[in-house]
């Protein structure tokens, strides 16, 4: 019996969370199989998609004395965990997985990767779930395996359980600042209102059998609409190109919408745009293995494909894999406008290069996040010519290259020795963006150092009595600066505007220095002028600026001290010229 008569494919599931918290071992436990034990190479070597037939699930569910009635065939969970892998996967500009799991480690709560899951989650509005993991290290855990959540937990003792509600108040909490109310599982009366937190152990696969009964249920229930199965042209994503020597070029792809055939006419976008191929061969995983494949004619919706195609083309990983009905040109404007890139680029920024387009955005959204602008973004390698252009920018807080999971060309990489540009690589988003953070700040402080080395800084001294050495010929007291820096050749004026001496020399103990900057006591000799005559103890000296620098700090300003430093000699400059530092 169908709902309304409607035929519902499988729901596509997609797992996310912080690296470590135990994705890949919840896949292999809802799978029943261990990645690490998949056949090397070939053809042989399984798609990236796991079937969960709905014979399972209702076993599941007649265990447990569940009274659902289930009209899906099954969940489709998509293997390759991760936000970046859920942002490639892209049905017409939206997410194409259709719920989520967000793993998160019981002991450690929300940590920068959960963030960034989401975020993206928000971002497409998709359903999720929680899926809290790692009950079996919380402390006076009694060991259970293979059973549901129920079962694991009536077998816990009082302690346990206290440290365990614990936690998960903890989530609920965390989960509240980003808009989400939540609650475990089996005490929500509603679950259109609040996300469900599942307590389970992958390892020990606890609470696995409540997953595939919450995510079936859900979809069962609220994505009816979204999981209905549509018909027409076919309609894939394509997660993973593979290039073997024997076979040729090779597509692992989720097929969402229509019916992909062997021999059919396909579009595809590559690094050179849009191209049209045929699919010379499709494979299905063999349900019976765990790593065969078997070799079909026709696939439906919604399925993990592997296709062999007949042309040796640059795919790119999460792009559009359309069907080719008449006109090729229609699927190729389709193609153009589901992988242009979008971003909000600016002036000045850093230079971003990525493996894919959900990558790009994925990160995009964090830098944004924390404020961060982006000059130039696009799909590809970091090549010579992005090196060279990134060198020859006048702004020296916009040499700088992200890479995210893609290559430093080696002629790219001979240029980087004789260029001033800052190139980060990685696979981690939050590590990246972190990075890049660091070198901006870094970056940033050292601008400020030359600019201060180049010009008179405004700065603040007073002489302290009790470090009073020479009077005259030059004057030797020791001071205490208050705000700026001072420098050997600084000219310096006192509070009504008058001359009040150059910096001769500069000394802190035994150490001879060029500068000294604020909070520091350090020995200056000033020269021109004689103590207790045009200068005296514990009265504010100046340094003598330029209306030049008036112009360039108020462009680029400097720390709070400093700054509030040039509004005093400003306004000393003003007693005799009101209109002083009003044209910088």
């Amino acid at each position: 019996m169908k709902n309304e008569g409607k035929e519902l494919r499988q729901p596509i599931v997609c797992v996310l969370g912080h690296v470590d918290h135990g994705k890949t071992t919840l896949l292999d436990a809802i799978r029943g199989t261990s990645i690490a034990k998949k056949e090397e190479g070939g053809i042989t070597q399984r798609i990236g998609a796991t079937e969960i037939d709905i014979t399972r699930i209702k076993k599941i569910a007649q265990q447990t004395g569940s009274k659902s009635l289930f009209t899906i065939p099954g969940l489709l969970f998509v293997d390759t965990p991760g936000h970046v892998a859920f942002s490639n996967m892209r049905s017409r500009g939206g997410a194409l997985a259709d719920i989520a799991i967000l793993v998160i480690d019981i002991n450690e709560g929300i940590k920068p990767q959960t963030e960034e899951s989401i975020n993206i989650l928000k971002k497409f509005k998709t359903p999720f779930i929680i899926a809290a993991n790692k009950v079996d290290l919380i402390d006076f855990a009694i060991p259970v395996k293979d059973c549901s959540f129920k079962t694991f937990f009536a077998a816990q003792r009082e302690e346990f359980k206290n440290i365990l509600d614990d936690k998960i108040y903890k989530v609920v909490n965390s989960l509240y600042t980003f808009g989400f109310p939540s609650e475990r599982y089996d005490r929500i009366s509603d679950f259109s209102k609040n996300v469900a937190i599942i307590p389970v152990s992958a390892k020990n696969k606890i609470g696995i059998q409540d997953i595939l009964l919450i995510i079936a249920g859900l979809a069962q229930k609220f994505l009816e609409e979204s999981i209905s199965r549509k018909y027409g042209t076919a309609r894939a994503t394509v997660m993973e190109v593979k290039k073997e020597e024997s076979l040729g070029n090779i597509l692992d792809s989720i097929l969402y919408q229509g019916e992909l055939r062997k021999g059919a006419s396909i579009a595809l976008n590559t690094r050179e745009g849009p191209a049209k191929t045929k699919i010379k061969a499709l494979f299905l995983n063999q349900k019976t293995s765990s790593s065969k494949l078997v070799e079909v004619e026709k696939v439906e919706p919604a399925s993990g494909v592997r296709i062999l195609i007949s042309d040796k083309l640059n795919v790119i990983p999460g792009s559009p894999l359309i069907e080719i009905e008449n006109d090729e040109r229609e699927a190729y404007e389709e193609i153009l406008k589901e992988t242009a890139v979008t971003l909000d680029l600016s002036e000045h920024g850093v230079t971003l290069r990525a493996d894919t387009l959900g990558s790009l955005e994925a990160i995009a959204y964090e830098l944004s996040e924390k404020g961060i602008k982006i000059r130039n973004a696009q799909i590809g390698l970091i090549s010579r010519r992005d090196v060279i252009d990134v060198a020859t920018l006048q702004e020296p807080l916009d040499r700088i290259i992200l890479g995210f999971n893609v290559e430093i060309l080696p002629e790219a990489k001979d240029v980087l020795l004789n260029q001033d540009v800052g190139v980060i690589n990685g696979g981690i988003i939050y590590s990246l963006v972190q990075q890049c953070e660091e070198w901006i700040n870094t970056r940033t402080r050292d601008i400020e150092e030359e600019r201060k080395k180049g010009m008179s800084v405004p700065s603040k001294f007073k002489i302290i009595p009790e470090y009073v050495f020479r009077a005259n010929k030059p004057v030797i007291v020791g001071v205490k600066i208050e705000g700026g820096r001072i420098k050997v050749g600084d000219n310096l004026i006192r509070e009504d505007g008058r001359y009040a001496g150059t910096i001769k020399s500069i000394r802190e103990g035994e150490l001879s220095k060029k500068f000294a900057e604020a909070p520091s006591e350090v020995a200056v000799a000033i020269d021109g002028v004689t103590l207790n005559r045009q200068i005296f103890p514990d009265e504010p000296i100046y340094t003598d600026i330029t209306e030049e620098t008036v112009k360039v700090l108020r462009l680029k300003p400097m720390d709070e001290a400093t700054m509030k430093t040039l509004e005093e000699i400003i306004k000393i400059k003003r007693k005799e010229n009101k209109f002083w530092g009003t044209k910088a």
